[in-house]
């Protein structure tokens, strides 16, 4: 039997709360029962274990994150400044309910020495879009480099993500204007600087 929308919602919120603030493995299956006012067997009645939690959870944020995304690639126009939204988009996503400290990937790729098949799944998943999106978009700023701009865009994504931990007030003004040099550096960028 599938979990009603609200007991689903009600679980998220924990699990997203607790594994994602104070830890996966810091936090024990009843601590997520307990903040979702649910019972033990309705909880394993929509997840068969905690890692499954955690990939629904994941997952979730992983939605919640794309449509983020979106909302800052449509306030922009032009190839480069699309690109870059992916900086309006992290400060906007941190901002939001689900928002958390760091990135909730990395600290789940960071807690297990070998993820289980379904929250592998999920830490790839958002590697992967991220990668692929930002190849797409880099397509129309530098064809020649779309691949490798890419790239260098998701290293500097990550470490913008990792320095959250070490400073609360971090903002991703400093990650931007390594990306836009990192842009700017192939000196043949498809359209003007917007």
């Amino acid at each position: 039997m599938a979990l009603r929308a609200r007991t689903e919602t009600k679980l998220l919120d924990a699990a997203d709360e607790l594994f994602f603030r104070r830890g996966i493995a810091a936090t024990p299956i009843d601590a997520v029962i307990e903040r979702a006012g649910v019972s033990a067997a309705t909880l394993y009645r929509g997840y068969p274990s905690k890692d499954a939690l955690v990939a629904a959870a994941l997952e979730r944020r992983h939605r919640v994150w794309m449509e983020t995304w979106d909302a800052a690639l449509a306030a922009h126009h032009s190839p480069r400044a699309r690109l870059l939204a992916v900086f309006d988009a992290l400060d906007d996503f941190r901002a939001g309910a689900i928002g958390s400290r760091w990135c909730a990937f990395l600290g789940s790729a960071a807690e297990y020495a070998d993820a289980p098949p379904e929250v592998a799944s999920a830490i790839h998943r958002d590697t992967d879009t991220m990668r692929d999106r930002l190849a797409e978009l880099a397509t129309t700023v530098d064809a020649t480099r779309s691949a490798e701009l890419a790239d260098q865009l998701v290293l500097v994504i990550t470490g913008d993500l990792a320095m959250r931990l070490r400073s609360p007030a971090h903002t991703t003004a400093t990650a931007r204007g390594i990306a836009e040099a990192l842009v700017d550096a192939g000196g043949a960028t498809a359209t003007p600087r917007a």
